[in-house]
């Protein structure tokens, strides 16, 4: 099973805080150095956005705003890679100046290449899909009062009664169930507002899915996209348009859907503020996203 992080959500303590995450180095430049990774057009940085980029207030700091954008400046290739949907991630990117080169959407169920000539700034460049009707019933059948949302490609979610405020992002369309599963869509996402995530741990367990990835987050919160689907996948694909080799990519990140990601990268880092599962999968830690823990990862492919 693999795990995705609540966009908003609260972590509790932090990774270092932990004693079975001993065995999990803290960052340290020189990984980078003697893996020969440095800035250049020829390596590749993949970012998580909530919880890495930014504090889960959705606040980003001049720190990491500089960060990025001198890395960027470099040549290197910076991609967003994140659980959000393409709505919510292009104003990230426009706030971190990534006006060209990829972002991965939707847990890597959609990929954008950004470039400002293009209308809106940007276009699909790959999108897979899947159908959610025998998934969502069967969880349905399970759980009849959970709420359910469909990302509507693009343009925001359409929803089967309306989620607790912000978390999905405008806008947002109440709809039918009918009108909910009638297409193929990239990604549906079940909320139980006040209930635990183990609760969702369950309901997957008992209604015995298969077919689709799924993924449960820090609050009474599920994720579903196509089978097999996930940042990783859609990194390797990036990486191969961007013509830069596996040994030099990057990839921070704090949530459990991250952990694809961090095992797919040259060097994987989780942030201090990730739940220990990740942190332990990780190559190395560091700081938490309040203390800027990033920019130590970003700096020193800088340097």
């Amino acid at each position: 099973m693999t795990a995705a992080e609540y966009d908003g959500g609260e972590y509790a303590g932090s990774a270092f805080e932990d004693a079975d995450l001993v065995d999990t180095p803290a960052f340290d430049a020189a990984m980078l150095e003697s893996a020969g990774i440095t800035a250049g057009a020829d390596t590749l940085v993949a970012l998580d956005i909530d919880g890495t980029l930014l504090g889960h207030d959705g606040t980003l700091s001049a720190g990491v705003r500089d960060a990025v954008a001198a890395l960027r400046d470099s040549g290197t290739h910076v991609v967003l890679s994140t659980g959000r949907g393409t709505p919510a991630v292009l104003p990230v990117a426009a706030q971190l100046g990534l006006t060209h080169g990829w972002a991965v959407c939707s847990n890597g169920a959609v990929t954008l290449r950004l470039d400002p000539e293009l209308d809106g700034g940007y276009e699909f460049v790959e999108v897979v899909t899947f159908d959610p009707g025998p998934a969502v019933r069967m969880l349905l059948a399970e759980d009849p009062d959970v709420l359910v949302a469909v990302e509507d490609l693009g343009r925001g979610f359409k929803v089967s009664a309306p989620f607790p405020v912000g978390e999905l992002g405008d806008p947002v369309e109440v709809v039918t169930l009918d009108e909910l599963l009638a297409a193929p869509v990239a990604r549906v996402t079940l909320r139980a507002p006040g209930r635990p995530s183990e609760d969702f741990i369950a309901l997957v367990e008992r209604a015995g899915m298969h077919g689709v990835t799924y993924a449960v987050g820090w609050t009474a919160w599920l994720d579903i996209t196509p089978d097999g689907v996930s940042k990783a996948s859609a990194l390797e694909r990036v990486r191969g348009w961007a013509g830069v080799e596996l040994a030099r990519t990057v990839a921070a990140g704090d949530g459990m859907n991250d952990r694809e990601m961090l095992q797919w990268a040259g060097v994987g880092v989780a942030m201090g503020n990730a739940d220990p599962g990740t942190v332990a999968l990780a190559d190395a830690v560091t700081t938490t996203v309040h203390d800027d823990g990033v920019v130590a990862v970003l700096r020193a492919v800088l340097r």
